[in-house]
């Protein structure tokens, strides 16, 4: 699967700012890790750009919905790792990209919820202060 045919599928699902903006987060993320990990980019960041695409206009089936449509696409590995990513299923992490998904989906989510919190929000925002607020329970819970 192309990107172009990854942003197209998710587009067609999801219309909120915010859940956009968190799907290119984490596919911007996952293709870092991809190229440090010298992993296949295209197919790491289109699974975190896909991971909650179906959310929005599914969210009593997710990932149910995205999950199927990659399965009959042929992406087994992306949807294995989607499949494991809601912890709510039980699917294994398995492989790397499962892995990463599930790590990167909870630290971009976190560092947003810290950058949040602040008047600059993202601008300034070091790894310490990441940090000390994964050390506070009842921050983010």
């Amino acid at each position: 699967m192309t990107r172009e045919e990854a942003l197209q599928l998710l587009q067609e699902y999801t219309k909120g700012e915010s859940l956009l903006r968190h799907a290119r987060t984490v596919e911007l993320v996952m293709r870092a890790y991809a190229q440090k990990l010298n992993q296949d980019e295209e197919l790491w960041g289109n699974t975190g750009l896909l991971h909650d695409a179906d959310y929005e206009a599914h969210p009593t089936q997710h990932p149910q919905v995205i999950v199927n449509l990659l399965r009959e696409r042929g992406e087994e590995e992306m949807a294995h790792a989607i499949s494991a990513h809601y912890s709510h299923w039980g699917v294994p992490h398995e492989s790397l990209l499962d892995k990463a998904l599930l790590g990167c989906d909870e630290i971009t989510g976190f560092v947003v919820a810290c950058a949040q919190v602040r008047p600059q929000r993202l601008e300034g925002l070091e790894a310490k202060s990441v940090l000390k607020k994964l050390k506070q329970a009842s921050f983010a819970a």
